[in-house]
């Protein structure tokens, strides 16, 4: 554990790192294409400043193949304190969630101007299942929660690898229900709870809807899945197309998946939703990919076969990287935000 000192000269590191990324996310697009270039031309689309973060991550990330987790926690918490952007106009409050022999702490993020009773989104965060928390993605969902006038309560889950399959998934069926025993605790109309993650968020989203089908119970009012993993055999070419130099590497990927996936479990479906044998009956989505991406080609393929199985889905290709939804600080990542709080809208009225 570190020191006060240590902890202390942390923060001004982190402050002084924030303002440079927020100088550099300042400076006009056409300046930004003169420092670090054009993106390649099958990926010519892609923001301005998504680029260059890509580009200034990946001169240390591409050249990384062994990562531990307490450092790689630290780094995702030290990084998303300096990429964050501050929120006006948001109540937040922690709250502890029932799950057995274990509680789930969780963070309420509520809009000022809120009625007492409406939409509430309850979110799981990425990172791998191996790193992440309610406090990397604080000012995300604070950012959301403004911006859509919803309810979002973010709630933290046990992490790989001390905490392997099925831990994530079991978790987030226990808040999910201990959320829907009593919604009006938190402020929400229990007609209009939805589940929103990013990432491996996004999976345990996907995961816990087939859960729910499976037990009877019913949906959420909607799925939000921003760059979800749904195939956890790492098959698909996108995989291969973005391995290095657009901030997601493929190494870190497989890491990841090495961290949480049991020997033989890959085509699970409770690991790998895309596996499943039927889609139908689950809540309605919106699926949102990143165009220069690891993981595109199979959101893309999960919305594919939600569609199939006459799930309403809307598909959208953000111009960005992974880890968007985090870079509050850039005019890229607030403008997803605008999109996904219009369709977020559409969804729960």
């Amino acid at each position: 554990m570190r020191s006060v000192k240590s902890q202390g000269v942390m923060g001004v590191v982190q402050k002084l790192v924030g303002l440079a990324i927020g100088l550099l996310f300042a400076m006009p697009d056409s300046l930004m294409r003169k420092i670090f270039g054009d993106p390649p031309a099958a990926v010519a689309a892609l923001r301005p400043d998504a680029w260059a973060m890509g580009r200034l991550i990946g001169l240390a990330e591409d050249k990384r193949s062994e990562w531990n987790p307490e450092e790689a926690r630290e780094e995702t918490e030290f990084l998303a304190g300096a990429v964050s952007r501050p929120v006006t106009g948001v109540i937040t409050q922690d709250w502890l969630l029932e799950a057995g022999d274990h509680s789930l702490p969780a963070r309420l993020f509520t809009p000022g101007a809120n009625p007492l009773a409406g939409p509430m989104l309850v979110h799981f965060h990425g990172g791998g299942w191996v790193q992440g928390s309610i406090n990397s993605h604080h000012g995300a969902c604070a950012w959301l929660a403004r911006e859509a006038g919803v309810r979002v309560l973010s709630v933290d889950y046990r992490l790989a690898p001390e905490h392997p399959f099925p831990a994530q998934a079991d978790d987030a069926l226990a808040a999910w229900r201990s959320v829907m025993s009593d919604p009006a605790r938190f402020g929400a109309d229990p007609e209009k709870v939805g589940v929103i993650g990013d990432s491996a968020g996004a999976q345990m989203c996907a995961v816990l809807c087939l859960d729910l089908k499976a037990a009877g119970e019913p949906q959420p009012a909607c799925q939000v899945l921003i760059y979800p993993v749904t195939d956890c055999t790492g098959s698909f070419p996108s995989r291969e197309s973005f391995a290095r130099g657009f901030y997601l590497t493929r190494a870190r990927m497989d890491w990841f998946e090495d961290c949480f996936v049991p020997e033989g479990e890959a085509e699970n479906p409770r690991v790998s939703p895309l596996f499943a044998d039927d889609l139908s009956g689950l809540a309605p989505a919106l699926v949102s990919v990143s165009l220069a991406d690891p993981l595109r080609d199979e959101g893309v393929a999960f919305a594919g076969r939600l569609i199939e199985a006459g799930v309403p889905v809307t598909l959208d290709t953000m111009p960005m990287l992974h880890a968007w939804f985090n870079l509050t600080s850039s005019r890229s990542s607030r403008q997803g935000h605008r999109i996904l709080a219009g369709r977020i809208t559409d969804l729960l009225g």
